[in-house]
């Protein structure tokens, strides 16, 4: 994106916020040098091929190609687990899914006792701000944005809303309590959500910040602003990636007749997004001081009209196996793009193994705060460093939605055990088989028998997630 083309979704960004009646501040931070500020953006249902910078060929994503450019690029970075609440769980808990409160999607909230990273940043002396999907507990619960360490909040707190790109009620903390914000004129969610985000970044502080940004897209429903769908629209109206298969209005998700049309937009939408985010931090020569991480939540979806052929036409998958709800890399492998200009290599690549758990201990790291083993998790600061890097001996993850699925990766073996195939666990060399291809299990009987061993291990029982019963 131009730096002219970001001034104008800038402006038009600034329309919306009238109807929330929240005015742009116009006062400069000035953040400690000592700490860095510290901003996670996530997308929602990205697939780890849909970014220029992981293969893909089709979806524009310049700035996160540029983000790739002067930063670092996971290549083997994992998500907390395979659909939404769990993973963002894992994210903002330093928890993976068999020590996890929240291990499955619903509107089940974090306890008062489940401390996140918003929360021990503010001891290091933070101010916190979170814009965005929450998910993780609505107004009223102990989970509530109010509730968890956040100063200022702007988003959508509720799954289902958030799967409406224009929401009639939003969620904004006001003199710390949890209130909610009319949209009367349909504005679209996501272009608030970066509105309050740049405006939270100009915010007059001596503190360092830590910011959230969690958007709802390319998630369904598949519906944007004009301009996003015109993107992938020729001089006819008519979708560059014709023939199309319409999604009909009145399901759960809105209508779209260009489906493929409407995801790429949204994905060009997220990166567009973060290039204001990127083009702030350098107007206000915060760049230097702020490292800048960009994940997806999970894997790409199958909802709103987009289907397996369209996944496969894009590749959003890249080179996995998998979508959204499957334990293969498809489901739980993502894009992971990590920038601070001061101290990290540019176009640098690594294949550390990872996962949402260790960002807590990454923050608590950078923030100056003491190792906790409070956490799952192992700091990868060493890693964006280029210093010594101490290794996971696993990596976990189990999901309820199709009975009870387990996977562990160890090294570069991956195992995975599904209710579908009978609880068998199958074995795959994710060196030599990244497509998760070749079942290897039967060769390799003692590697199997150690990860049923880490699967009874890594898996702490949850009153509120029971496992299956047999029948």
């Amino acid at each position: 994106m131009t730096f002219n083309k970001q001034k104008k979704i800038l402006l038009l960004l600034s329309v919306p916020l009238s109807l929330c009646g929240f005015m742009m501040s116009t006062q400069v931070s000035t953040p400690a040098a000592e700490k860095p500020n510290i901003i996670f953006i996530l997308a929602d249902d990205l697939g780890y091929g849909d970014l220029g910078a992981y293969g893909q060929k089709k979806i524009k994503t310049p700035n996160l190609d540029k983000m790739a450019a002067n930063g670092m690029k996971f290549t083997d970075f994992y998500t907390g687990n395979t659909v939404c609440a769990p993973s963002r769980c894992a994210l903002m808990t330093g928890k993976h899914m068999g020590h996890a409160y929240i291990r499955g999607n619903g509107e089940i909230p974090l306890r008062a006792e489940d401390v996140i990273i918003a929360q021990k940043l503010k001891t290091a002396g933070y101010r916190t701000g979170m814009f965005g999907k929450w998910g993780l507990g609505v107004a009223g619960t102990p989970g509530a944005p109010n509730l968890k360490g956040w100063d200022s909040y702007f988003g959508l707190t509720h799954h289902v809303d958030a799967h409406f790109q224009q929401p009639d009620t939003l969620w904004q903390i006001k003199n710390k309590a949890l209130v909610p914000v009319p949209n009367p004129a349909k504005a679209f969610a996501n272009e608030l959500f970066t509105q309050h985000a740049l405006t939270f970044m100009q915010e007059k502080s001596e503190q360092p910040f830590f910011m959230y940004l969690a958007f709802t897209i390319p998630h369904a429903e598949l519906r944007g602003p004009q301009r996003v769908l015109n993107a992938y629209m020729d001089g006819s109206g008519k979708s560059v990636f014709a023939p199309e298969k319409p999604w009909k209005d009145g399901q759960h998700y809105g209508g779209q007749p260009n489906p493929k049309a409407a995801y790429a937009g949204l994905v060009t939408a997220v990166d567009d997004y973060v290039g204001l985010v990127l083009m702030k931090l350098e107007e206000m020569g915060m760049a230097e001081n702020t490292i800048v991480m960009f994940a997806s939540d999970n894997g790409t979806h199958l909802e709103g009209g987009r289907n397996l052929q369209d996944v496969e036409f894009f590749a959003s998958s890249g080179p996995l196996k998998g979508v959204k709800r499957d334990m293969y890399d498809g489901g739980i492998r993502t894009p992971f793009l990590v920038q601070w200009k001061s101290k990290i290599a540019p176009a640098s690549t690594t294949n550390h193994v990872g996962a949402f758990w260790d960002v807590a201990a990454t923050a608590y790291e950078l923030a100056g705060l003491p190792a906790t083993k409070d956490t799952d998790g192992v700091s990868f600061v060493p890693t964006l460093l280029q210093k010594n890097q101490p290794k996971h001996e696993y990596l976990y993850w189990e999901f309820y939605e199709r009975g009870f699925d387990q996977a562990v990766r160890m090294g570069d073996w991956k195992a995975v055990k599904r209710s579908q195939n009978g609880g068998k666990i199958e074995l795959y060399n994710m060196k030599t088989d990244i497509q998760e291809s070749k079942d290897v299990a039967a060769a390799n009987p003692a590697v199997v028998s150690k990860m049923e061993n880490v699967l009874k291990e890594a898996h702490v029982k949850s009153e509120i997630f029971p496992l299956a019963k047999k029948k």
